[in-house]
């Protein structure tokens, strides 16, 4: 199954160089659907590019807070000594959603640069 998600410029671009290998997300009723060896087409919203990924693993958790104690910040879109906060995501998720669904981290990784659909 291909999964269609949308990105900033930003993680897309590190996803694609093989920095980002996970992306988080709301574990809402659209996510729960993801497994793994799906695979999720994301296209970035800046320049309409599309990257191909295979999902590799899937971590799911009450809160950005425990999900972030759990990895690098590296594989979740930091650049070197910058400061992770989990709060960083509440401007994309409010926190009663954060609180009704919990989070996913989806290990991703590239199977081919761009291609269109």
């Amino acid at each position: 199954m291909i999964h269609q998600m949308k990105l900033q410029n930003d993680p897309f671009q590190m996803i694609k160089k093989g920095q980002k290998t996970i992306e988080m997300r709301l574990y809402d009723e659209k996510r729960k659907l993801v497994q793994v060896g799906d695979e999720i087409s994301f296209t970035n919203m800046e320049s309409g590019e599309t990257l191909l990924t295979k999902v590799k693993n899937l971590y799911i958790y009450p809160s950005f807070q425990e999900l972030y104690q759990n990895f690098d910040p590296k594989v979740l879109g930091y650049e070197d000594g910058e400061e992770a906060h989990p709060e960083d995501m509440e401007q994309y998720y409010p926190k009663a959603k954060i609180k009704k669904y919990g989070v996913v981290g989806i290990e991703v990784e590239t199977i081919q640069g761009e291609y269109k659909s």
